[in-house]
Order: C-alpha cells, then sequence, then structure tokens
C-alpha cells in the first residue's frame, strides 16, 4: 500500500514539472525581439538660410487637418469626394483587408482544430442456400482534435509578423490618402491658375484688339504705315493662338482631376477661389524633427515592415526544432442508433508525435540567413527612408521661401512692365513713338503677368509640398 502511494506520488511529481517545462516552452520564442533602431535626426530642419528652430510649442504645420490648411470650399469637396471614390483610395484599404484576413489566418495556426463527422452503415444479405439472410446496421460518431504545440514560438512569431503586415498596410493606406490630398490640390490650384492665364490672355486679347482699329485708322488717315497694321495683328493672332492653347490645357487639366475623383474625364465645376485670394501662412511651423518619425505614414509603413522582418526570424529558427503535435479521436460506436451514444460504446485514440529535422540539405541554414538578410534591407530601407523625409522638409522650407521673395519680384516686375505699356501706348497715340515700342511693351507686360500668375502658383505648390513632407493629410 505504501509502494502504491509512493509511485503515484512521483508520478503526480513527474506530470506536474511536465506541465510546468511545457508552459515554459511555450511562453518563449526563438528570434531576436524588435528593439526600435536608432537614427541620426537632426536638431533643427535646414531651411533657406540656415536651421530652422522649432515654433513655440514645437508646434507643426503636419499636425493640421487638411481642410484646416487648404481653405477653399470648392477644393475641400473636391478632396472629399477624392477620399472616398478615389480607386487609389479604395485599392488601398482593400489591401488592408486582404491584411486582416491573413492575419487571423496565421493567428488560428496556434489554436487547436476540431472537427466532428458521423458514419452509419446498413448491410442485408439474401438467403443463400443454406446461409439465411441477415442484416447488420453500424452507427459512428466522432470527433477529431489535433494541436501542434507552438514551444519554440514559431506561429507566435508568424503572428508578430502579420500583425505587422496588417499594421504596415494600413500606414500605405494613410500615405495613399495624403499623396492624394496633396494631389488634388496641386492639380486644383494648377486649374486656377489655367484660368488666371486665361483671364489675363483674354484681357490681353480684346486691349490688342482695341490697338489695332486704332493702327489700322491712322493708317487709312496717312498716319501709320502699313508694317504697324501687320505688327498690331501680329499681337491679336498670337493672343488668340494663346487663348487656344490654355483652354486645351484647361480641359485636359480638368481631366486629370475628374479622374483623382474617381470620376470619367469631365468638367470641373464650380470654381473657388481665385488664385490669389487663396490663403497661405507667410512662416510655416515645421516643429521638432523628432516628430516626423512619428507623423510621416511612410515612415511607420517602413517602421512595420522592419518589425515583420525581424519577426520572421524568429519563424525560420524555430524550424531547427522538433514540431510536437497532439491528436485525439473520441467517439461512439453501436450497432443500434438508439445504443450509440450510450452503453459501452465508446472508443477513443489518442497520440502524439514529435518531428526533429535531422538533415536537410543546408535549407534552415539558408532559410535562417535568407530572413537576417531581408530583416537588414528593411532596417537600411527604414534609415533611408527617414533621411529621406528630412530632405523632402528641407527642400520644401527652402522652396516655399525662395518662391516668396520670387513672388515679391514678379509683382514688381508685373507693375513695372504695366507702367512701360501704359506709357508707350500713350507715347504711340501721341505720335512720338513707333508701333514697335507698343509692341514691345505689350509683349513684356503679358509675360510679366503670366509670369506672375505662375510665380503665385509655385508659392501654393511649394505649400502643398511642405504639409505633404511634414506628414500632413492624412488625419481625418
Amino acid at each position: 500500500m505504501r509502494r502504491h502511494t509512493r509511485s503515484s506520488t512521483h508520478f503526480g511529481f513527474f506530470s506536474a514539472a511536465f506541465v510546468a517545462v511545457a508552459l515554459f516552452l511555450s511562453g518563449c520564442a526563438v528570434g531576436p525581439n524588435y528593439r526600435k533602431p536608432s537614427v541620426d535626426v537632426p536638431g533643427v530642419y535646414r531651411g533657406p538660410a540656415g536651421p530652422v528652430a522649432a515654433g513655440a510649442g514645437a508646434a507643426s504645420l503636419g499636425d493640421q487637418k487638411w481642410w484646416e490648411v487648404f481653405q477653399d470650399q470648392q477644393l475641400q469637396q473636391l478632396i472629399r469626394t477624392a477620399l472616398k471614390q478615389n480607386y487609389d483610395a479604395r485599392i488601398a484599404a482593400t489591401r488592408v483587408l486582404e491584411a486582416q484576413a491573413q492575419l487571423g489566418v496565421t493567428r488560428a495556426d496556434q489554436l487547436p482544430t476540431l472537427s466532428v463527422g458521423g458514419s452509419g452503415t446498413n448491410l442485408h444479405t439474401a438467403t443463400n442456400g443454406p446461409i439465411p439472410s441477415y442484416s447488420l446496421t453500424i452507427g459512428r460518431l466522432t470527433a477529431n482534435a489535433a494541436w501542434d504545440l507552438d514551444f519554440w514560438g514559431k506561429f507566435r512569431r508568424a503572428t508578430e509578423a502579420a500583425r505587422a503586415d496588417l499594421l504596415a498596410s494600413d500606414w500605405a493606406r494613410q500615405e495613399v490618402n495624403a499623396t492624394l490630398v496633396a494631389n488634388v490640390a496641386a492639380a486644383y490650384f494648377q486649374l486656377r491658375e489655367l484660368d488666371l492665364e486665361l483671364q489675363i490672355s483674354q484681357q490681353a486679347l480684346a486691349a490688342r484688339k482695341e490697338s489695332l482699329d486704332l493702327t489700322r485708322t491712322l493708317e487709312e488717315h496717312g498716319i501709320n504705315s502699313i508694317l504697324d497694321v501687320r505688327q498690331a495683328q501680329q499681337l491679336v493672332y498670337t493672343a488668340a493662338a494663346d487663348i487656344a492653347d490654355i483652354q486645351r490645357r484647361i480641359g485636359q487639366q480638368e481631366d486629370l482631376l475628374s479622374v483623382l475623383l474617381g470620376n470619367n474625364p469631365g468638367p470641373i465645376l464650380p470654381r473657388g477661389k481665385q488664385l490669389a485670394d487663396q490663403p497661405h501662412v507667410p512662416v510655416v511651423p515645421a516643429g521638432l524633427p523628432s516628430t516626423l518619425l512619428e507623423r510621416r505614414p511612410d515612415i511607420r509603413q517602413s517602421e512595420q515592415l522592419l518589425i515583420a522582418a525581424n519577426a520572421r526570424i524568429g519563424v525560420a529558427r524555430a524550424a531547427y526544432f522538433p514540431d510536437i503535435s497532439l491528436t485525439a479521436a473520441p467517439g461512439f460506436q453501436s450497432s443500434a442508433l438508439s445504443t450509440l451514444i450510450s452503453g459501452p460504446a465508446g472508443l477513443w485514440t489518442v497520440a502524439g508525435a514529435i518531428t526533429q529535422p535531422i538533415f536537410e540539405g543546408g535549407r534552415l541554414r539558408s532559410n535562417v540567413r535568407l530572413a537576417k538578410a531581408q530583416q537588414q534591407e528593411a532596417l537600411l530601407t527604414y534609415r533611408q527612408t527617414v533621411q529621406d523625409a528630412f530632405r523632402d522638409v528641407s527642400d520644401a522650407l527652402i522652396g516655399y521661401q525662395k518662391d516668396q521673395e520670387f513672388l515679391a519680384q514678379q509683382q514688381l516686375l508685373a507693375g513695372a512692365a504695366e507702367d512701360a505699356a501704359k506709357l508707350s501706348g500713350m507715347r504711340y497715340k501721341a505720335g512720338t513713338t513707333s508701333y514697335l515700342e507698343v509692341l514691345t511693351s505689350q509683349t513684356n507686360y503679358l509675360n510679366a503677368d503670366l509670369g506672375l500668375a505662375q510665380a503665385r502658383l509655385n508659392q501654393l505648390l511649394a505649400l502643398v509640398q511642405i504639409y505633404k513632407a511634414l506628414g500632413g493629410g492624412w488625419q481625418q
């Protein structure tokens, strides 16, 4: 009696030890745990005339919502339509759903599988000579369970990688949205600039037609020559040709904007504010460079891809260790359906299996090397993405400041060219100069006016660029 008790005690001790070891092993996972990599983050952004320090409170333009930056109501409506209907945005959202489903598939490998089945057989034979006929009925109901124990963390590392892929897909969707907001804003500003060019060219055409009428009148009275008439006609024909070309560009720009909205090519109506009335800040708050790592969707996406690659090293290393699985198949079997789940009809099968790789021809080692190389590639890509982001911000800051300076000079140039055109017209009417001076002055004025419109556009495009570079546009 005492020996029986000692054996039971030993059996219970070993069982408890086995369970403790199994729980310990199931809690560990081979492979490196992820640590955020160090990157060279500048203390300040490089600006047009030296470093750009963060403003008060380290606020950044990238923290603002897109409708706070782009205040034209028509532009806001276009952006909302694009975010809802654009095919790139919808494709990116669908990829997130794909990654969610893939995470569910991968995570299911950690859990046991269970299935049930049943069968019934009825056998009846005819009388064969001295052998009488007989009937036989057999019913069977079974359940099958299988569990691949994740001692080494293979499935948990795979789930970690799938979860990181899901987050990377979501950040990729946010990057698509931010790019879409920037593209719609840029396309809209370009359309409004073309509208302004068309308005300037139509005004120039009207003024040149009046000048042509005056020149013809003076030629009829013998004051001017036919050469002056031909020169005036050249200005009229040039302005008319420019108008036709601008109208072509407007139509094509509307088609581009329509496709960004997810619509078929067509007109964009109504228009919003004039190009010169679009609000913009004179000095852009850049914020702290360190916060850019958390704000830019492309950096966050790159980091999640690095996390996934790091986790797959653990998946590759786990293949070195034994694969342990448990299976069980309990059930019932009886010759009568009425006694199928009662009486001595129970049956079961319980089995365990362990598989240890011995020789794989270097496959396992190569898989680990492949996973490590892919992790290093993802790490370098992440650091490169961070570096490119700082360059984007620096280029945008420089561009915005210099575009403002260029706009100020272009305004002075347009004002001087307008005065020169007015003075040459007055001198021509007074008969103190030839029409060649009028032709030159009007051409210079038109070019300066068109250059001013382009300068206004460049300033707004630089604002779009810096907002996108600072990680703005995806916040909803």
